[in-house]
């Protein structure tokens, strides 16, 4: 019989802990009124996740957000991946010296981390743990302790907590300091951190830059919080309500001078 429940009662990071010390094998499903996410697990150990509908031969996508891959080359391998698993694609990849057998690793290893950080953050939604139900075979599985997973976790919902305080509204825009490329060029970004910049426009809202670059509300936060204390962007003030235009009396109509 699966194991059912509601994240109020019983939170993620309570979750990951029984089934770590139980060492439990089988996935765990969550659903909320927008996301829906899957862990699956062996003896205890987390080895596959993903959000959404997602369900294999996404790996050049992974590979393409790690850096590993263009975008034109993750494009040309998804047209010709039709029908093939992870697993027979990462071969050829491997094969045709595209990429690593350590780039695959740890390309997966990382998206299946920040898949399960951000349902650390999820305070409602329903959830469902089936023992024994394992992703397919074609599927690439990595290893990995609960343990640090949980720690780190934990970490990151008090990080999310403090972020929330911080930047409470996303729809607020932003724009550059002054002499933004001095201070760029003594500050080392990420990958996702240039197509955030890239994104800086006193047009574009927060959350806008986050549905553009496929980036989470806790992931945007922190990106833009880090540029705030960095001193690369400010908040851009809205414009102040022009004075209301009172209509002359009809006394001042009176005295009016005419047109000449």
């Amino acid at each position: 019989m699966a194991l059912k429940g509601n994240l109020r009662d019983f939170s993620t990071t309570q979750l990951l802990n029984l089934i770590n010390l139980a060492r439990k094998t089988g996935t765990l499903s969550i659903q909320t009124d927008k996301e829906s996410a899957q862990m699956s697990f062996r003896e205890g150990k987390l080895i596959y996740a993903f959000m959404g509908n997602e369900n294999g031969n996404h790996l050049a996508q992974i590979l393409q957000n790690s850096g590993k891959l263009s975008s034109e080359q993750a494009q040309v391998i998804q047209s010709h991946a039709e029908g093939k698993s992870d697993k027979e694609i990462g071969h050829l990849l491997v094969t045709a010296r595209r990429v690593t057998q350590n780039d695959i690793i740890q390309s997966v290893r990382q998206n299946v981390l920040d898949t399960v950080y951000k349902l650390f953050t999820w305070g409602e939604g329903v959830f469902r743990f089936d023992a024994n139900k394992l992703p397919n075979s074609g599927y690439i599985t990595i290893p990995i302790d609960l343990e640090s997973v949980i720690m780190e976790g934990s970490r990151r919902l008090k990080e999310w907590e403090i972020l929330q305080e911080e930047l409470p509204d996303l729809d607020v825009t932003l724009r550059f300091t002054d002499r933004p490329d001095a201070r760029l060029r003594n500050i080392n970004l990420t990958v996702e951190e240039w197509r955030v910049v890239s994104f800086v426009n006193p047009r574009n809202s927060i959350s806008q830059i986050a549905k553009a670059n496929n980036l989470s509300d806790f992931e945007i936060r922190r990106i833009v919080y880090g540029m705030l204390q960095a001193g690369l962007v400010e908040f851009v003030k809205p414009p102040r309500p022009a004075p209301e235009k009172r209509e002359p009396s009809s006394r001042q109509q009176k005295a009016a001078p005419e047109p000449s």
